[in-house]
């Protein structure tokens, strides 16, 4: 098994390296930015009715959400190279199964850890299909309780290593 856990996330050095790239510009040029949008704004007069001045408010609060996301991911991750498969589903493979009899091929991990030029789905290791296949070897077969109550067969059809 992987050595992260539900509450770590892996991350291949390349999403490590992006992911700090984001969150140095959010924090130090796009928080700059982000001021000088917010005091040109305030200078326009009457703050209530000023849609400016709350557009960049919000703009302000959706970087410094971004920038506390990050910070915690980045504290918490496991950087290195995606875990070789051995027929196991872990964290950081890609896991071909039949999902209510649909074949679908994901990467089980963070979102993060892919980035949107590679097409393959991500599926979090913490959501309820990811929690119930932990483990599973191919051609094992399980049941997890789908967030609207119904209960979701799968069966384990193939363990890849996450090539990127």
């Amino acid at each position: 098994m992987s050595d992260a856990t539900p509450t770590t996330t892996w991350l291949t050095q390349e999403s490590y390296d992006r992911l700090k790239a984001e969150l140095d510009e959010l924090s130090g040029p796009g928080r700059l930015d982000i001021a000088k949008k917010i005091e040109s704004a305030r200078e326009e007069g009457d703050l209530k009715e000023n849609g400016g001045y709350h557009a960049a408010k919000d703009e302000q609060g959706k970087i410094e959400a971004r920038i506390r996301q990050l910070t915690v991911l980045l504290r918490d991750a496991t950087v290195g190279e995606a875990p070789e498969s051995h027929g196991v589903v872990e964290t950081g493979t890609v896991v071909t199964a039949k999902i209510a009899g649909d074949e679908t091929t994901f990467l089980l991990g963070s979102r993060e850890i892919a980035d949107d030029s590679t097409g393959i789905e991500v599926y979090p290791a913490t959501s309820a299909l990811g929690q119930a296949i932990q483990g599973l070897k191919i051609g094992e077969k399980t049941t997890y309780t789908a967030p609207n109550g119904k209960d979701i067969a799968v069966e384990i059809t193939n363990v890849a290593t996450y090539s990127g």
